[in-house]
């Protein structure tokens, strides 16, 4: 992936993304607590550190290296300077063997904030793994590859950044960014078109509203209500080629449910715009990653 097509990381973390960010960040040294084991052991001595990957992966979360040094470094009392140098970037993928960064600082910060560090990027950088390998599946057919909110309570904005940085688009950060109707909320309207003029009536403007639809009455219904976009929501192959001469071009469409990479190239050559994959945040990976420390040179 080139770097120009990698989210801008301060672009990406504004507002509340950042905040969110900054509190996993701090619960997750809080988890650690006091390193009692370290404390007895190091004093002031300088460490230097490495963190290499020991598996071909994609990389992602580097910029939250240092976010976790200075909140580490104040939670520890530690006011000794360290020194940073990032060998790669966010988006690239590395062979096994590649040194990621190299850190140098007081032992006791680098072992207090190494767990952190490591578990943010092995578990940010799994997910631009497996997503770059969905990406490249889509590769030439034209269809974009989606995220979902299957993700880990307060890690949402982490990990949409990390399938951002492996080629997905984000879809639907929060609940409200687009009206989204599922079936509880077209069950409780009656029908597609009770529900579509309830939203519109409550709200003005009214973001765009997704249809998710189980079956070719639904597509209809979908259709004739002019909704933004239509989600095909567990279909077989014969009703979604169906569905899509349904659906006017003024309609973006949306394949979800059952999609993983043996099903993925078969439902881009159907031809929907989009195909959304929870398997992104809720089933990748770890990316093995591993940091090494040693008194510097």
């Amino acid at each position: 992936m080139s770097a120009s097509s990698v989210p801008d990381f301060d672009s990406f973390f504004t507002g509340p993304a950042r905040e969110y960010l900054l509190r996993a960040i701090d619960l997750a040294l809080e988890e650690d607590g006091e390193d009692l084991t370290s404390r007895a052991l190091f004093h002031m001595e300088r460490f230097s550190a490495v963190v290499v990957a020991k598996e071909s992966c994609a990389i992602a979360g580097l910029p939250i290296v240092p976010m976790v040094l200075v909140r580490a470094a104040a939670r520890a009392k530690i006011e000794n300077p360290w020194t940073l140098d990032m060998l790669v970037r966010d988006g690239d993928v590395v062979q096994a063997g590649t040194e990621i960064f190299r850190l140098d600082g007081p032992a006791l910060l680098l072992l207090t904030a190494e767990r952190v560090i490591l578990n943010f990027l092995c578990h940010l950088s799994g997910i631009a793994t497996l997503t770059r390998r969905y990406v490249d599946v889509l590769a030439g057919t034209g269809v974009t590859l989606l995220d979902t909110r299957k993700t880990l309570p307060g890690l949402r904005y982490p990990e949409k950044y990390a399938t951002a940085v492996g080629g997905a688009k984000n879809h639907r950060k929060n609940l409200s960014e687009m009206i989204m109707l599922k079936d509880n909320h077209i069950d409780r309207a009656g029908n597609i078109t009770a529900a579509v003029a309830a939203v519109r009536g409550a709200y003005a403007p009214c973001p765009p509203i997704e249809a998710e639809c189980r079956n070719l009455d639904e597509v209809r219904e979908a259709v004739a209500s002019a909704v933004d976009r239509i989600m095909l929501d567990n279909m077989d192959h014969e009703a979604i080629r169906e569905a899509l001469r349904l659906i006017p071009g003024t309609i973006e469409t949306e394949l979800s449910g059952g999609v993983d990479l043996g099903t993925l190239a078969d439902l881009a050559a159907l031809g929907p715009q989009f195909i959304s994959v929870g398997r992104l945040t809720h089933s990748a990976p770890y990316a093995d990653l591993s940091m090494r420390m040693g008194r510097p040179a």
